[in-house]
């Protein structure tokens, strides 16, 4: 899918593009909350014009965008203004090392790739202590209401649900989101400011609930939920009987003696 760097940017200047930048940068503050940010190193993984990964400079982070489009890189290099590193490559095999940086971000991009668990499993080799993944949401009003039916761009968007998220997620990193958030939980024409839908419109909900959702996954204190053997040794280890004290080793090793003399 090509992307019109120009076409993006006018829609976040309309007044509904507006209320959805505010209350996603809302969800992204409250999704990040819990990460260290002085110091830290960010990927932001299909960047676009670079207006969240210029939210994350903002927020502390040392960042990096990553885009396939070199005119959405374009608008990127305009607006950071040599505060980002920025590159052109695929989100699926970036050229980065293992652990090249703290913490990957995946906003609004799973829906709109071809291969969104390779996607994660990238995400998941370059990060070392976490990724963030932003999505909009399939069970929302605005799916039903507005995209379900659409011929525009977001005809060509696949929407997950947070089951789904979840699911790839769990998979791709062997670990259970720490965190799911949603934004926005009306239709279109509900996206406004004011004092009534001004109130709805800037609460965060179950991640369920509202057209943008993100959820969190830290790598630091949780144990993978299926630990994998490494190494052959390890497994050949396990498999092997363990002596719990010296005599029952003594005597372990008398019986063998004993049976290998009888054979003899």
């Amino acid at each position: 899918m090509r992307w019109n760097a120009e076409r993006y940017e006018t829609w976040f200047d309309s007044t509904e593009g507006h209320v959805a930048l505010n209350r996603e940068a809302l969800l992204l503050e409250t999704m990040l909350k819990a990460w260290p940010r002085r110091g830290k190193r960010v990927l932001d993984i299909g960047c676009g014009t670079g207006i969240f990964l210029e939210k994350l400079w903002g927020m502390g982070f040392d960042v990096t965008g990553l885009d396939k489009s070199p005119s959405m890189l374009e608008g990127a290099r305009k607006r950071l203004r040599g505060r980002a590193t920025l590159h052109v490559g695929d989100g699926t095999h970036t050229p980065y090392d293992d652990n090249a940086f703290d913490y990957a971000v995946i906003w609004s991009v799973l829906e709109f790739c071809a291969r969104p668990e390779a996607l994660l499993e990238e995400a998941t080799r370059v990060a070392e202590k976490g990724i963030l993944i932003g999505f909009l949401n399939r069970f929302s009003l605005y799916y039903f209401l507005n995209v379900r039916r659409s011929t525009g761009t977001m005809s060509n968007a696949s929407l997950l649900n947070p089951l789904q998220v979840s699911g790839m997620a769990r998979r791709a990193t062997q670990r259970a989101p720490s965190l799911s958030r949603s934004v926005l939980p009306g239709p279109l024409s509900t996206w406004k400011e004011g004092r009534f839908w001004g109130r709805i419109n800037d609460r965060v909900y179950p991640s369920w609930v509202g057209a943008f959702s993100a959820m969190r996954i830290d790598f630091g204190k949780q144990k993978p939920l299926t630990p994998l053997l490494l190494w052959k040794s390890d497994a050949k280890a396990m498999k092997e009987p363990r002596c719990e004290t010296g005599a029952a080793c003594r005597k372990q090793a008398g019986e063998t003696l004993q049976i290998k003399t009888r054979k003899n």
